[in-house]
């Protein structure tokens, strides 16, 4: 008896089944079972006797490749040293010779404060110009060998037009005159010129436009001494984020002269007992203009209560 021949397959099934048994070659099933020389369709899919099997090219998947091995970079040579001899220092930054790029480019030839006053004009570079009242420059000795320089001004300024003339101010006048000085021997200015809302500390964005202003003035007066009342002076000319107390009292360079920054007198006002740490400080700027303090007699200290706290202005009351 005769054994009836298996049904040809089409072409169509033929062509689909070679296409699906590519895709699992692609996605690397095959690594996955154990080669069996010519291997058919694995076991994982099911027999089907209508389907042909087809080869499995296992001598292009089945082969284990070692990967490259890596290269290594070749090793720098270097001179060979002992770990007990230390390693040589850098070089130290090369001094520039003469003024930064910063301060040749900041420095008006002849310059003077009416030119100044007059270029700052009725400012509107801020937004503090829409609230202030008087535009406070400064006030002073042109030629003074001392400067100091405030925050901003506050509400007496403001419609007096003339720095520190109130509480803080007043305390600022004894700590001139317990110096030896009289107010019209100093200059006096801030940082920005125009009063802050509520007296709040100037920002950087009303700092920033005003400041060039104050450099010309310090440039103009050229003194020996910059005092700077508070942080909001000091971080400024410094340029620094550094709180007060980290360098109050110490001598400092700027621009080519000397700065010493202490506390504000509004600070003082608030804390009596800082008195005394200013009164340091004040005393190291006379040392070094060759100052004496104010040495007043009883009976004018009696007739005159601000002379008395001039004259004591060390003492913490």
């Amino acid at each position: 008896m005769m054994r009836s021949m298996p049904e040809r397959i089409p072409e169509l099934l033929k062509r689909k089944v070679s296409e699906r048994l590519s895709f699992y070659d692609d996605l690397g099933i095959r690594l996955f079972y154990k080669d069996r020389g010519a291997a058919l369709v694995p076991d994982s899919f099911p027999a089907n006797p209508e389907i042909p099997a087809v080869p499995v090219r296992h001598n292009v998947y089945y082969e284990e490749t070692s990967l490259p091995k890596p290269i290594r970079k070749p090793e720098l040579s270097s001179p060979t040293r002992s770990f007990l001899q230390p390693a040589p220092k850098p070089a130290p930054l090369p001094v520039p010779l003469g003024p930064s790029l910063f301060e040749a480019v900041e420095k008006i030839k002849d310059d003077t404060l009416l030119k100044i006053r007059a270029d700052l004009g009725e400012c509107t570079r801020c937004k503090l110009h829409k609230s202030r009242n008087t535009i406070v420059f400064g006030d002073g000795n042109p030629k003074a060998e001392l400067v100091f320089v405030g925050e901003g001004p506050g509400h007496d300024e403001d419609l007096q037009g003339l720095p520190f003339v109130g509480r803080a101010g007043k305390l600022l006048t004894q700590m001139i005159e317990a110096m030896g000085l009289q107010r019209r021997d100093v200059y006096i200015c801030n940082v920005v010129k125009c009063r802050p809302p509520e007296n709040r500390l100037p920002e950087k964005d009303e700092i920033t436009p005003c400041s060039p202003f104050l450099l010309r003035q310090i440039d103009a007066i050229a003194p020996k001494v910059i005092v700077c009342l508070g942080a909001c002076a000091a971080q400024t000319l410094l340029e620094t984020n550094r709180g007060i107390s980290n360098f109050r009292g110490q001598w400092l360079e700027f621009r080519g002269r000397k700065l010493m920054a202490t506390y504000h007198p509004a600070y003082l006002l608030r804390n009596p007992s800082a008195k005394s740490e200013v009164w340091k400080d004040l005393q190291k700027v006379m040392a070094f203009l060759g100052l004496e303090a104010k040495k007043s007699k009883p009976s004018e200290a009696d007739k005159s209560g601000d002379a008395a706290k001039s004259a004591s202005f060390g003492k913490s009351s």
